[in-house]
């Protein structure tokens, strides 16, 4: 049967040279009519996505055969490109500008290579064909030229201006933020246009923040009005027929625990002592259950991929009546979930488990903050309060304590990064920026869901079912020699051929507590890939885990929905053969998009998170601080506040000395003075110029330091 896999693998094989069309004819036994028709589009198609090429000679071969590389651009903000290969162990490729040839940022596109790396540095190449284009609107500012209307978009990694037409219907204005809609992409010689679709507001405008984050990074702010139809169509009562099908365990005492203002609880635990360890409980909402696979909720899920907390707000994966209320594990009421019940002994091992579907009934709805007062503060009108539960949160921590042990004993990095809380008002302004640590309550529900987790992921990869795992891939080559040049400035080198979680781990407890400890932990973790969903397992690099999948948030994530899709086919019987193989086929394509979803929701919560805090600092300029020097680089040291606000003292405003930067120290000296800045300092800075819109901060060293 002649299909596109055949076609593939025909051109795999060792012995195939590139051929013409009419070749491949041949060698499939193609004759005219309706099979050459059927032929003429596979092959077609095959050349569109990429996955063959057609060379100048009109010939037909593999990408890999002929010095190409697919993947996706990401441009960075100074304007060059770096290739993310598609193919698992293929090098990154570097793009410069003006080998862009018109690429925009993530779209899908082919490069030929024409440097190879030497030295662990990335080999170079040219984008020679764009398969995919990723952006088809953009956010910006609408500028008037002399002679030129356009739109110069918000994102600096969109590095091409969009050119527009004036518009009787959108009567934009200098300075307003607008959507555009791109009409005609950028090119080796010719500029992007595009047409004005909506007028966003002027900058500063309430709720323009929003709308313009929310434009700018792709997401979704309505539920169209045939999903929120179907959507409470769905979130009835739980029937007892339904019940009667599942385990029982409303009897069971168990918990959530989550931050204060959380409304789509998703995961509850339960713990018991037992002769050879614990038995514990992790009980997840049966979103499954209620979310049909290729139903309108499926569908809008899948482009949302996630949900995004904007600080203050959420653009849920699922509408409220799901994500808040018959989906989410509200105390007292009966729900549905698939519960991984495990035996786990007191070295933290699994030596049991049980993975099913279940009917339960959460005892009380329990907060970080009041978890911690217990176990860390011992608060005794809490310890009354919550009587017969204070025994299981002190068993939990002490498994918790086992369980992080453990995996701390295989190599799991634990980056300790203070977080950032920022406090609004009912119009989004910011009232208050503060540090926020982890307590036990935190870290027990955490070392518990990656329990879970491993648990899950490896169960399905023994069943050979197929799955989404979450996937961190270790630091390519290139990556561990320019961390290394800065780990050597303080005494560290990653050492060995073979780079294992161990290595960083190591290099994580020494630099414990020391003033350079930030600087290095964003380092390592920078020089790491960034984590994705993939349908084989690859292991998890910062865990050191070998399997590992998400399946203990499925309101929020849709890969999690996924895993669970999975588990209640096969808990039902009706994982056949069939459905197998829908769903091995399906797989690669969610884990793309949950993946690009997931960046997108990164993006904007990190993007708002900075601009909420330059909004808050902008009443203060002027004023004067106490500050530690966080980074030192060529241009000037950052440096950063006990709120977790940083800023940049540029090296042009430290005005009584010409400083030299030293790349073997990390330190900025003064040339006469031999007056030095270094990592960990204390200084004292008055605060100069804020730009809300970019979310930078400036500052600058008050002179009687």
């Amino acid at each position: 049967m002649i299909n596109r896999d055949s076609i593939l693998e025909c051109m795999h094989k060792e012995s195939y040279k590139p051929l013409s069309y009419h070749e491949l004819k041949e060698v499939f036994g193609i004759k005219d009519g309706d099979d050459e028709i059927k032929f003429s589009k596979i092959v077609g198609k095959l050349e569109k996505e990429g996955e063959i090429v057609k060379t100048r000679a009109r010939k037909f071969g593999l990408p890999e055969m002929m010095n190409l590389v697919k993947g996706i651009i990401h441009i960075s903000k100074k304007g060059f490109g770096v290739l993310v290969p598609e193919k698992a162990g293929i090098e990154e490729v570097f793009v410069y500008g003006k080998k862009l040839n018109g690429a925009m940022h993530n779209d899908r596109v082919m490069v030929r290579i024409q440097e190879k790396g030497y030295n662990g540095q990335r080999p170079e190449g040219t984008v020679i064909r764009i398969l995919a284009r990723n952006t088809r609107e953009l956010v910006g500012t609408f500028t008037k030229g002399r002679h030129l209307l356009q739109v110069v978009p918000d994102d600096s990694r969109q590095i091409y201006p969009i050119y527009v037409k004036a518009s009787r219907k959108w009567k934009a204005k200098e300075g307003d933020k607008v959507l555009v809609r791109i009409s005609s992409w950028p090119e080796r010689d010719k500029v992007a246009e595009g047409k004005i679709v909506e007028v966003l507001g002027r900058k500063g405008e309430a709720g323009v923040d929003l709308k313009v984050l929310a434009k700018k990074h792709g997401l979704r702010l309505e539920f169209p009005d045939n999903v929120l139809e179907e959507a409470r169509s769905v979130a009835v009562a739980v029937a007892a027929e339904e019940i009667s099908r599942r385990r029982d365990l409303r009897d069971w005492r168990m918990v959530t625990i989550d931050g204060e203002d959380a409304k789509d609880l998703d995961d509850a635990v339960s713990i018991e002592k037992t002769l050879e360890g614990y038995k514990l409980g992790v009980h997840i909402a049966d979103v499954s259950h209620y979310v049909k696979e290729d139903s309108k909720l499926d569908r809008e899920a899948f482009k949302r991929g996630t949900s995004v907390y904007l600080i203050d707000k959420v653009l849920p994966m699922l509408p409220v009546e799901l994500s808040n209320n018959i989906c989410s594990l509200n105390p007292q009421v009966e729900r549905l979930a698939i519960s991984c019940i495990m035996d786990i002994d007191s070295r933290g091992q699994v030596v049991d488990y049980e993975v099913c579907k279940s009917v339960i009934q959460i005892n009380e709805r329990m907060t970080y903050s009041e978890v911690n007062r217990i176990l860390a503060d011992n608060s005794p009108a809490l310890k009354e309060r919550y009587g017969e539960l204070v025994e299981d949160f002190f068993l939990m921590k002490e498994l918790s304590d086992i369980l992080r042990r453990s995996r701390l004993n295989r190599g799991m990095l634990d980056f300790d990064f203070p977080e950032s809380k920022v406090i609004v008002d009912e119009e989004g302004f910011p009232l208050e920026v503060k540090r926020t640590e982890r307590g036990p309550g935190e870290m027990l529900i955490e070392d518990f869901m990656i329990k879970a987790n491993e648990v899950v992921a490896e169960h399905l990869h023994n069943l050979g079912l197929p799955a989404l795992y979450r996937v961190h891939e270790k630091p390519d080559e290139e990556a561990i020699g320019e961390l290394n040049k800065v780990l050597a400035v303080f005494g560290h080198k990653i050492k060995g051929h073979k780079v294992s979680p161990m290595l960083f781990q190591e290099i994580l407890a020494d630099i414990k507590g020391r003033p350079e400890e930030q600087m290095i932990s964003l380092m390592i973790l920078r020089s790491m890939k960034h984590a994705s969903y993939l349908p084989e397992p690859r292991g998890h690099f910062g865990l050191a885990s070998p399997y590992y999948c998400h399946f203990t948030s499925p309101i929020r994530r849709y890969p999690d929905l996924i895993v669970h899709r999975v588990l209640s086919s096969l808990l039902d019987g009706g994982m056949t053969a069939r459905k197998k193989s829908s769903l091995e086929k399906k797989m690669t394509i969610y884990g793309e998009q949950s993946s690009l979803q997931e960046m997108k929701a990164e993006e904007a919560e990190r993007e708002l998170l900075d601009v909420k805090k330059a909004q808050y600092m902008s009443q203060f300029v002027g004023d004067e601080f106490s500050a530690r020097i966080s980074s030192v680089q060529a241009f000037g040291f950052f440096v950063a506040l006990e709120n977790t606000v940083e800023g940049l003292v540029h090296i042009s405003s430290i005005a009584d000395d010409y400083y030299l930067f030293s790349d073997r120290t990390y330190t900025l000296r003064g040339r006469h003075s031999g007056r030095k800045f270094a990592i960990g300092d204390s200084v004292r800075v008055q605060l100069v110029r804020v730009d809300v819109d970019e979310g930078k901060i400036d500052f600058e060293l008050l002179q009687d330091e």
